[in-house]
């Protein structure tokens, strides 16, 4: 019994005992941008419903007034779940392929997909808003 780890914590899958690390957080995140996806879209499918239906009026408070950015914030915030689930998606691809299971490096790519799942909404809504290619 002498393995010499001094690691006194007791071996429990309780998330109080676990040491987080970042490919719990991408786990979670990519569960929780699922479901942000999911409900994003059917949003999004009502909006369009609404406007084929010739109810522009209802849906026009949407981007008036101060509801302009409560809608606008909304739309970052779909774009940054997208932006993730995608990222995250690709790393679950290269795992289905049997690749990238070692403990650092999924850490650090984790921290990687983390880091660009900001930096690509913020690229793209600052392309959007500051009027684009124009």
């Amino acid at each position: 019994m002498a393995s010499g780890n001094t690691d006194t914590r007791p071996l429990s899958p309780h998330l109080q005992v676990w040491r987080w690390h970042p490919t719990m957080l991408s786990s979670i995140l990519h569960r929780v941008s699922g479901i942000g996806n999911y409900l994003g879209a059917l949003a999004l499918t009502v909006w369009l419903v609404m406007l084929a239906t010739g109810t522009e009026g209802s849906v026009a408070f949407l981007f008036d007034g101060p509801m302009l950015w409560v809608t606008r914030f909304g739309l970052i915030l779909l774009t940054w779940s997208v932006s993730f689930h995608f990222l995250n998606g690709i790393r679950h691809l290269v795992w289905d392929a049997g690749k990238g299971f070692d403990p650092k490096g999924s850490n650090q790519r984790s921290v990687l997909i983390i880091v660009f799942s900001f930096v690509l909404p913020a690229l793209l809504w600052g392309f959007a808003l500051t009027g684009g290619a124009s």
